[in-house]
């Protein structure tokens, strides 16, 4: 076997052990990346669940909850009124006309029952709702408050992912961390929409 030819064989067997490590380094990249879409996909979704208690527990109690058990206490329990509201109009003399709404209670529904069923979330799981999802037993950060807004008390919220598993996402102090609300305006929609 003549020189080149050894080098040839040589230099082909580098080139496909270059391509394979450069295959298997762009393959782990990519399986990153769908681990932690999948991942930010659960905290979305339970973000959102948390962000219908949220919503349920201010229209029942006229604030946010501040804590993870003041609101795990309001899911197990707590009531949502069934209110029917009716409005009736009547033409008065000139065009004028006036309106008069009538509200009626219609009754109650759990809490459990009406945003968590079975049929809704099949595994829903009360006691990890709680825990963000892949992160070891983190507990999400709640946070609420009242605000002042043309001269008026308004209730504000935010939970959020305290250590986010993308690195993007932890950039500034998790500046981008997912989370649902805010702390200085009355919105209930996440950093995701």
């Amino acid at each position: 076997m003549t020189l080149s030819k050894i080098l040839s064989v040589v230099f082909f067997l580098g080139a496909l052990g270059l391509g394979f490590m450069l295959f298997k380094s762009v393959d782990n990249v990519m399986q990153e990346e769908k681990r932690i879409a999948a991942l930010e996909s659960r905290i979305i979704e339970k973000l959102q669940m948390l962000r219908d208690a949220q919503v349920a527990y201010n229209a029942s109690n006229r604030e946010y909850a501040d804590n993870w058990n003041d609101l795990r206490e309001f899911i197990q329990g707590g009531q949502i009124w069934l209110i029917e509201k009716k409005e009736t109009t009547k033409l008065l003399e000139y065009g004028k006309e006036e309106t008069t709404v009538t509200i009626d209670t219609l009754g109650s529904v759990n809490v459990m029952d009406s945003l968590f069923n079975e049929r809704r979330y099949p595994n829903f799981n009360l006691d990890n709702l709680h825990i963000v999802p892949g992160s070891g037993g983190v507990e999400f950060e709640f946070f609420s408050d009242m605000i002042e807004r043309s001269g008026r008390d308004i209730p504000v919220f935010e939970i959020r992912d305290p250590a986010p598993i993308n690195p993007k996402r932890r950039e500034n102090n998790n500046e981008k961390a997912l989370r649902v609300g805010s702390r200085t305006d009355s919105s209930t929609s996440g950093n995701w929409e």
